[in-house]
């Protein structure tokens, strides 16, 4: 069954989407660094503050209310990725749940052993690896093909040994939109070595299934897709009960306490579920939250998405001055252009849209290596990316400013 999409029932339920900039309505086309968030996750952020404000493991309500938020949203978690309650834990972002697990893998491994990561990735995914070459651990990078931004299969192939025990690669590039093959880097990899993926920006955007993707941990973040600042770590249950985490005395020695240092973010548990919340019901129908609904508002999201990103494509394409990085639209990618545009470096690009009411982003957005191979010159790439409560309207607009920005400096 295919979900009817309404953009105006969608941006109705974002309260940023009122603001302007000097009279003119604010266009978000930032969201690859962090999407707006719905009515829904405010709500239950404030709900969460009001009435049930408390530490964990007190015989009191409001203790025992957050004890039972935090396992409801675990659930709500593992049915957006396909996995089980227990297999999901909570942190203070990827960045450093991230460099947690390498720590915790990296006592497991020996000085000889071997590490893939690749040019492609955002630094959070590549610093937390590269940390353990201290260690004496190899870390190699596979490279790019520069021509459509895709991972160089054959530089993989090349990479990958008999020594090689996890490999940490992006499942979606947040620069250029590069959707990456999961299966075929897993059929490359050696019997026994460790997937671990970077779905931050596959998230808002594509149905994640771990099981599909036979990943060993897979981590995200709920503020690009419609919830707070939370990070989120899958770990498949073999995996996750043997890691050697830093770990307080009192803290629970199992899946997933093990990893979870400290007092968690509670509130932005609470709106990080909203979120997955309104996924499942993106038209706010009163639709219960299931693995079925949520696969179905991402379905929905995702078409939406794809039609419009192809209108932006075509219309960045059509001037000659700009050059767009990454898959061509007709590729599985996600609805995120990179860009230079001839004669303009990227920060007068992104200062200019934004005196238009145009909200985006410039430089490397940390995927730094990735935009160093690519060497688009001083500034780095002008980005814009797509959300569900975006518009063919928004994108004429943006089309125009850009047109006016390039006849300007010509």
């Amino acid at each position: 069954m295919t979900l009817e999409y309404c953009v105006e029932m969608i941006r109705a339920q974002f309260p940023a989407l009122q603001m302007d900039l000097d009279g003119s309505p604010a266009v978000f086309f930032d969201g690859p660094g962090g999407t707006q968030v719905p009515e829904r996750v405010l709500a239950s952020i404030e709900d969460y503050l009001v009435a049930h404000n408390a530490n964990r493991g007190g015989p009191f309500p409001t203790s025992a209310r957050t004890d039972a938020l935090i396992e409801e949203s675990r659930l709500a978690v593992a049915t957006f990725m396909g996995a089980e309650a227990n297999e999901i834990a909570f942190g203070a972002n990827m960045t450093t749940l991230n460099y947690s697990l390498a720590r915790a893998l990296g006592r497991m491994m020996e000085p000889n052993e071997e590490i893939i990561i690749t040019d492609l990735d955002h630094e959070g995914n590549r610093g937390p690896w590269l940390s353990l070459q201290e260690m004496g651990i190899t870390v190699m990078s596979v490279a790019i093909d520069p021509r459509d931004c895709t991972l160089d299969l054959e530089d993989l192939e090349a990479k990958v040994t008999s020594k090689t025990r996890i490999a940490a690669v992006t499942a979606a590039s947040n620069a250029v939109g590069t959707i990456v093959d999961l299966a075929e880097i897993r059929r490359r990899l050696p019997e026994g070595c460790l997937l671990v993926v970077d779905a931050v920006h596959l998230a808002p955007h594509r149905m994640i299934d771990v099981r599909e993707m036979d990943c060993d941990f897979l981590l995200c973040s709920a503020y690009k897709f419609f919830g707070p600042h939370l990070g989120i770590m899958y770990g498949k249950r073999d995996s996750f009960d043997i890691l050697p985490t830093d770990r307080l005395r009192p803290q629970k020695d199992r899946a997933p306490e093990r990893i979870e240092t400290g007092t968690l973010n509670h509130e932005g548990i609470a709106g990080t579920m909203a979120a997955i919340d309104f996924i499942a019901d993106p038209m706010n129908l009163g639709i219960a939250r299931s693995r079925d609904h949520i696969i179905r508002g991402m379905r929905a999201i995702g078409h939406h998405e794809d039609k419009l990103f192809a209108h932006l494509y075509e219309g960045l394409s059509a001037d000659p001055r700009i050059t767009i990085h990454g898959p061509e639209v007709d590729r599985d990618r996600t609805p995120t252009a990179g860009f230079t545009l001839e004669g303009v470096d990227a920060r007068t690009v992104v200062a200019s849209l934004c005196k238009m009411g145009i909200f985006s982003w410039d430089g490397h957005f940390y995927a730094q290596t990735l935009v160093e191979r690519l060497d688009p010159g001083p500034g780095g790439l002008v980005r814009v990316g797509l959300a569900p409560y975006n518009t063919v309207a928004e994108v004429n607009r943006f089309l125009d400013a850009v047109e006016r920005i390039g006849s300007s400096y010509a």
